[in-house]
């Protein structure tokens, strides 16, 4: 029997194209089977507020927000998600998957956008009390079947971000394996190519020291 403590906060991030959300109902099904009350949940978004700063950032049209602006209005959501959500069932003991966390606004704003880190950083820290995961699952992907999974999923709902152009897009992806790279105690790249149980299982791996 799983003893219940403080839960886990477990963030997947990545490229467009890489398949987050799939995985993240994948890896929530298999931590549920193993005993875990897991909360799935989402950024931008999460919670009422944030769910109404996320429909701004996302679907307002064209050059509505510059970049400063969308780290303001991203840590802004963050914000509401963390105090409202993700702390209290933390403090329940329950695993929080989260799709997207800092680490996006990081790669997006930062990388793909050219504002700092340590300003991201800083507003993470007024809004968020620099919460960080337990674990973040980097899942990365091949440029072209990721470049190929994110237009056939433009076709159908495209957003600010999905629809900028590949060299924004490499930008990110740089920028993920840069955080990465200085963060390796936090951070697991995982390999997304291959059938989708493969990509769970790899998953799943990632965390054996946490379960």
């Amino acid at each position: 029997m799983i003893m219940k403590g403080r839960g886990r906060f477990i963030t997947l991030e990545g490229g467009e194209g890489v398949g987050k959300s799939t995985q993240i109902r994948a890896l929530a099904a298999a931590l549920r089977e193993r005993g875990l009350t897991v909360v799935e949940t989402r950024e931008p978004g999460g919670s009422r507020g944030a769910e109404a700063i996320r429909e701004l950032l996302l679907h307002s049209e064209g050059d509505a927000w510059s970049p400063r602006a969308e780290a303001l209005l991203f840590a802004a959501a963050r914000s509401d998600h963390v105090s409202r959500v993700i702390t209290p069932a933390l403090e329940a003991g329950q695993w929080v998957l989260c799709d997207r966390f800092i680490d996006s606004t990081r790669a997006y704003q930062g990388g793909g956008s050219g504002l700092s880190d340590e300003d991201i950083m800083t507003l993470h820290r007024i809004g968020s009390e620099a919460l960080l995961p337990d674990r973040t699952l980097l899942l990365r992907l091949d440029v072209d079947v990721a470049e190929a999974r994110r237009s056939a999923r433009t076709l159908e709902r495209a957003d600010r971000f999905e629809d900028r152009q590949a060299a924004f897009h490499t930008k990110v992806v740089a920028a993920f394996d840069r955080i990465a790279e200085a963060e390796p105690q936090r951070i697991r790249r995982i390999d997304a190519d291959g059938q989708p149980d493969e990509v769970t299982g790899r998953l799943l791996a990632a965390l054996a020291d946490l379960l």
